[in-house]
């Protein structure tokens, strides 16, 4: 019955977007693990060719003014050639975990369980001191950290303010 939920806990459209970016971000970084597990024991150094070559790739490449000789992908080579498939392994393994904190996050945050919101609050503000250090120590702005750490600045800032209002348990008769 609709009546037995307080008005203040059915309307939340901020809560509901946060949601969707827990749940956006969390399968993503799944897709990045099953991603990385899956090239394991590949070739990296070949397959990181190949990927340069294909004419996709080098159409957005060709489009974005960027050569793929430049130093940027240069250097990124090198890093993959470093890989071990030991290394992908574990980077597969801690995205994974880390895809599940979004997963569980966005999943207690639908059910509205007061645990999860403070979950999303201390791992959303655990960012913003890395992200701020990032943009102040690169030597170009990064529009995409910016984003991100508004974003995250933004989640705390709603959840703590709404804490109560949108996770208090309320007794029913």
């Amino acid at each position: 019955m609709s009546g037995d939920i307080p008005l203040s806990k059915k309307r939340a459209p901020a809560l509901y977007a946060i949601i969707a970016f827990k749940l956006l971000k969390g399968s993503l970084f799944v897709v990045l693990a099953v991603v990385l597990y899956c090239l394991s024991d590949n070739n990296l150094p070949e397959e990181y060719k190949n990927f340069l070559g294909q004419p996709l790739m080098q159409k957005i490449l060709h489009a974005l003014r960027v050569h793929p000789g430049n130093k940027f992908f240069s250097d990124l080579a090198l890093k993959i050639g470093d890989l071990t498939e030991g290394n992908v392994l574990w980077a597969a393994a801690g995205t994974l975990v880390y895809s599940l904190f979004s997963l569980v996050e966005g999943g207690g945050l639908i059910f509205r369980v007061s645990w999860a919101c403070w979950m999303a609050i201390v791992e959303s503000a655990f960012f913003v001191p890395i992200e701020v250090y990032e943009l102040v120590r690169r030597p170009k702005f990064s529009w995409s950290i910016f984003i991100v750490t508004i974003i995250n600045i933004l989640i705390v800032w709603y959840l703590a303010k709404n804490r109560h209002r949108l996770f208090h348990p309320h007794h029913h008769r």
